[in-house]
């Protein structure tokens, strides 16, 4: 695998719009995290200043939706199918024209696969497309290759009503492609709730979260 360089984020500009989503939320005073009662509440914006220096971390109960995607490799797929088998689940949401926060996602995630190495087999990474009209399995499968992703990280696609599914169920959906928000969506294994950080995380943030569950912190 090639070595990619880490790219430094945030990008001032996108970074300047950033509203986090909507989960019930109680303050950790420990570990100056947002810490979620797993419970959504509806699309409800909490309109302080986010802090950049680190995400914004939540936790939320969130259900795969079982509709059909198509993945970069052609294949008619579920995610429920894809990714319930187990392992950890790093998902994100990103489309292949984007020029500000998508590259920020994508090389966070390029870099989380070469910190795991050989343990990035026992992960599954998903980034599903918002702009599924553009974003071929083609297009898909040459973007995964810009990033060196490997068999663990696929890239879905499909239609548009499926994309839009896929967002509402993360109460990710910003209306069009250019309303979306940085997050990852982090699951340590089926029926835990989801990890979800606001913001630009970077390598090392998704990193520690892979390291508190699959190593005890």
């Amino acid at each position: 695998m090639r070595r990619r360089t880490f790219l430094l984020a945030p990008v001032a500009l996108a970074a300047a719009t950033l509203l986090p989503a909507g989960v019930a939320l109680a303050h950790d005073p420990e570990h100056g995290h947002e810490q979620g009662h797993g419970h959504i509440q509806g699309h409800e914006h909490h309109h302080s200043a986010p802090d950049q220096s680190r995400p914004r971390r939540s936790l939320a109960r969130y259900t795969l939706p079982d509709v059909a995607l198509v993945r970069d490799d052609g294949r008619q797929v579920t995610l429920p199918g894809e990714l319930d088998d187990g392992k950890p689940v790093f998902l994100a949401f990103i489309y292949t024209t984007c020029t500000t926060i998508c590259p920020v996602t994508s090389q966070a995630l390029a870099s989380l696969q070469e910190a795991l190495g050989a343990d990035s087999i026992r992960v599954h990474m998903a980034s599903v497309s918002i702009d599924p009209e553009q974003d071929t399995p083609a297009r898909l499968r040459a973007y995964a290759q810009r990033y060196g992703a490997g068999e663990q990280w696929r890239h879905y696609t499909g239609t548009a009503q499926a994309s839009v599914a896929v967002q509402r169920a993360f109460d990710a959906y910003g209306g069009d492609k250019m309303s979306h928000n940085p997050a990852f969506f982090i699951r340590p294994a089926p029926g835990a709730a989801w990890i979800r950080l606001d913001g630009f995380a970077s390598a090392q943030d998704l990193l520690r979260e892979y390291h508190a569950f699959a190593h005890g912190g």
